[in-house]
């Protein structure tokens, strides 16, 4: 057991230590979300496909979402400023490889441990600010550390563009350096000397693996699916075997466990359950549309870096503000229909977005982001109350760590899920444009002639226009993907009433007492 020192932070030790967390917590999520808007200049420097640059964020998220709960069990094994400061150590020599890296799989790897080291800190640095923080005052800090939880959703993809198209992508990597080493040393120094309490706790290692083999061979059956052909590769269907063998001995090996790595008992309770089954498929949605659009704005649409990312900026206008004050709000009210009125914002978010048709017209993507930032700002909230209502308190840090790899990992999922999606829809609306753009359908000659009075030879307007119908069809496949998204929210949204309500109803005064009566006579 080690020496505690009660004592908190006062002054400018205490503003600069919010400053310090906040960044770190900011840079980890910055390196998710606004390396989305890199992704295609990723792919470009390493000379690899599109399809496998996206490995190096899903297994960055992957790895985020593993490292997440360990970070839980290190607070209570060694504290949480030691691990805390090693964390971010390992991150700034882990994106220094990253930002030296010449080919795929060093890159790949240093991502990987990226990911892990990211996720490790934080729990650890929500855990150090809450500790500053007086009981009265636990609120205040949750809502800054929400803040600083939105701001890479927000800000992080026109920032990532601006530095791939301005410095190069690798600057990501070195900016990371520095910052990462300073918050090391800032929190070390103004926590130096001050005790934590410890305590011996075991880490399940089996646990902790088969969740690492099941979760890992799932991610690569995604991101690899549409390059091997699913079933028809031999080596897909062994990660197949692999995580569904892997998954299902987990399960019996965490229910059997007297201190597993995540409690699968927590199921047990309907509202959990329900909640965090909202949280990661919200997120899922959420995290892969954004990977998505941002994309294939710069693939498909000729968008630069920079104004891809920019089209997020208007979610920042709404959801930094509004998650500020909307943890206040549920404290008040059942968490039920706030959820449910936010899960329908959403779907309707996406639905107006599944109705996109003009490259070239950057305010028809402005208005719908600007109502997400809204949605995105009232989303965590109702749904993390919800969660926890009827979980006992001696269990509610174990929902929190499962609640956030599970989080973490859906959205890792979504990023490849929605890529699925894309590559299988684009050859269908191709294939519909192939049918109606034939030399016999007036919309074919009414083109080749726009095209042909533009100055263009025949043959090159023939070209023009297969280019043209290949971005529609690019265009219609993103669009069914919002299409989706929009029907599962409006489902989510139904889903919310099987839960149990957050807050009593009030009664009148007669039932109350008629109430009381009844139980004295029962």
């Amino acid at each position: 057991m080690g020496l505690i020192y009660s004592k908190r932070l006062r002054g400018w030790r205490f503003a600069l230590f919010n400053l310090c967390l906040g960044l770190g917590h900011a840079v980890v999520i910055f390196n998710a979300g606004a390396y989305i808007a890199m992704l295609p200049r990723v792919a470009g420097g390493l000379s690899i496909p599109p399809s496998f640059a996206t490995w190096t964020q899903t297994d960055y998220m992957t790895s985020l979402a593993l490292g997440f709960p360990v970070g839980a069990w290190l607070a209570r094994r060694k504290g949480e400023c030691r691990p805390f400061v090693w964390a971010f150590l390992v991150f700034a020599l882990a994106s220094l490889v990253c930002a030296f890296s010449a080919s795929l799989y060093p890159y790949l790897a240093a991502r990987i441990v990226l990911g892990f080291a990211g996720g490790v800190t934080l729990p650890l640095g929500q855990t150090l600010v809450l500790k500053e923080y007086p009981d009265r005052k636990k609120s205040a800090g949750i809502g800054v550390w929400s803040l600083f939880t939105l701001t890479p959703f927000t800000f992080g993809p026109p920032l990532g563009g601006w530095i791939a198209d301005h410095l190069g992508w690798r600057w990501l990597f070195l900016f990371n350096v520095p910052v990462s080493l300073a918050i090391a040393g800032i929190v070390g120094a103004l926590l130096y000397g001050r005790g934590a309490k410890t305590a011996f706790s075991h880490f399940d290692w089996v646990g902790f693996g088969l969740l690492a083999v099941a979760m890992g061979s799932f991610q690569t059956l995604l991101n690899q699916g549409n390059d091997w052909d699913w079933t028809n590769s031999g080596y897909l269907n062994a990660l197949i075997i692999i995580c569904i063998a892997s998954l299902l001995y987990w399960i019996v090996w965490e229910i059997g466990s007297r201190r597993p790595f995540l409690d699968v008992r927590l199921f047990a309770h309907r509202n959990f359950t329900i909640g965090v089954l909202l949280l990661s498929a919200g997120f899922l949605f959420f995290q892969g549309l954004l990977s998505l659009l941002i994309v294939q704005l710069q693939l498909t649409m000729g968008y630069s870096s920079f104004l891809a990312g920019l089209v997020f900026l208007p979610m920042a206008i709404f959801a930094k503000p509004v998650a500020g004050v909307f943890h206040e709000v549920v404290k008040r009210f059942d968490a039920r229909p706030l959820a449910c009125a936010n899960l329908l914002g959403f779907a309707g978010v996406y639905f107006w977005l599944s109705r996109f048709d003009d490259p070239a017209s950057f305010d028809r993507l402005f208005w719908p982001k600007l109502i997400e930032g809204i949605c995105l700002g009232t989303f965590f909230g109702p749904l993390t109350a919800l969660m926890l209502h009827g979980v006992p308190p001696a269990q509610q840090p174990r929902a929190v760590d499962m609640a956030g790899l599970m989080r973490i990992a859906a959205g890792a999922i979504g990023i490849s899920l929605q890529t699925v999606v894309f590559y299988r829809r684009a050859p269908f609306h191709m294939t519909r444009l192939a049918e109606t753009l034939t030399p016999l359908d007036p919309p074919y000659g009414l083109a080749m002639d726009t095209l042909t009075g533009a100055g263009l030879a025949e043959p090159a307007a023939t070209v023009q226009l297969a280019k043209i119908a290949k971005q529609q069809a690019a265009i219609h496949s993103v669009n069914d993907a919002f299409w989706i998204a929009g029907c599962a929210f409006t489902a989510m949204a139904l889903l919310v009433w099987l839960a149990q309500p957050t807050r009593e109803p009030r009664r009148l005064p007669w039932v109350r007492r008629a109430l009381e009566l009844l139980a004295r006579e029962v």
